[in-house]
């Protein structure tokens, strides 16, 4: 290939990624990342049809992280019509702390659908009372399936949006979190939930938040994601007012290598692609395009996470940030045959 030839390819490329958005495949909201098998199940459940989505669960064992993320998501099958599918699963197989777990964590997906998304200011009263009314009745299922299933961390990890809901005090916040840890120390679910509520916009502060996630991280072992929780913190106190700056700091750049070198050991980690898309999203904000498209590529296809849920448009933010990594490392490309040249 000539000089010409190659100049030619570049400023084809070039063009298409200036007035593209990238990916050109299209994007669901529901999930991560890809996980087929998952998928199916979801799709399944929706119809009625819930023997795969049993069968996925009995598969977790005690694999407490995948167990929590499979049932967050089959929660959300079937959509306002849930009670359908499990209550023909509840009826084939009475007492299955799997289907009852599904029932309780789908009753607290319910209770926030029926508040909505507004800050309390702009929310009607009777959304609040059929928001409090449902959030006690999912605190009931998640005992009940905590019954069922002595040694699950589960319910008591889906049992914190209850908590931030209801407007548990600190006190018994801290009882809820020993009951988690003394099950699974390191269950990243629970960790992020916890982080939510210890959070400046909930029941904590910014300081709060960024104590419990450098504690948590503080000699996890490698692969359970924790390091990569004091990034976590430290988005949900800059992103509203961060500027490019603020990701640039040493400090943005330190959590993000230490989220990367644990990324690195948790393969197959079922909680992998929510710490890749903000991962990504950091390392575009500090110019380390390469990188970043190296995670965004893992998870293409779906932006069901932080960063991309706080946006009005996921799927328009997602490509919009995916398109300026591709753009950057294509520019980076480009200077460096030149220099070469």
């Amino acid at each position: 290939m000539t000089s010409a030839d190659i100049c030619t390819a570049v400023l084809i490329a070039g063009t298409v990624l200036f007035l593209g958005m990238f990916p050109l495949r299209p994007q669901s909201r529901l999930l991560p990342g890809p996980d087929p098998a998952l998928w199916r199940a979801i799709v399944l459940a929706g119809v009625g049809i819930w023997r795969p989505a049993a069968r996925l669960l009995a598969q977790t064992g005690q694999d407490w992280d995948r167990r929590a993320f499979y049932v967050e998501k089959l929660a959300c099958a079937g959509g306002w019509l849930w009670p359908l599918w499990v209550r023909a699963w509840e009826r084939a197989r009475p007492g299955d702390p799997d289907a009852a777990l599904v029932r309780a964590r789908a009753q607290v997906s319910l209770a926030w659908r029926l508040r909505g998304g507004g800050y309390a200011n702009q929310t009607a009263s009777w959304r609040f009372r059929l928001f409090h009314r449902a959030l006690f009745k999912a605190r009931q299922n998640l005992f009940d399936a905590a019954l069922l299933n002595p040694d699950d961390p589960c319910p008591y990890s889906a049992e914190i949006w209850p908590a931030l809901g209801l407007g548990y005090n600190e006190d018994m916040m801290r009882e809820l979190w020993e009951e988690i840890v003394k099950r699974a120390p390191h269950h990243f679910e629970a960790h992020y939930n916890a982080l939510q509520y210890w959070s400046g916009k909930w029941r904590g502060s910014h300081e709060k938040a960024r104590v419990f996630a450098e504690q948590a991280a503080d000699g996890a072992p490698a692969g359970t994601l924790m390091a990569a929780l004091p990034l976590f913190a430290w988005y949900e106190t800059y992103e509203a007012r961060g500027s490019r700056r603020d990701f640039r700091s040493r400090e943005a750049r330190s959590m993000v290598d230490a989220a990367l070198a644990d990324m690195e050991a948790a393969a197959g980690h079922p909680a992998l692609p929510y710490v890749q898309h903000l991962v990504a999203y950091c390392l575009t904000k500090q110019g380390r395009h390469r990188e970043a498209l190296r995670h965004f590529r893992a998870v293409d296809g779906w932006v069901g996470s932080v960063p991309w849920r706080y946006r009005g448009c996921q799927r328009l933010a997602y490509r919009g940030v995916r398109t300026a990594a591709a753009r950057g490392a294509v520019i980076e490309a480009v200077r460096r045959w030149l220099r070469r040249g």
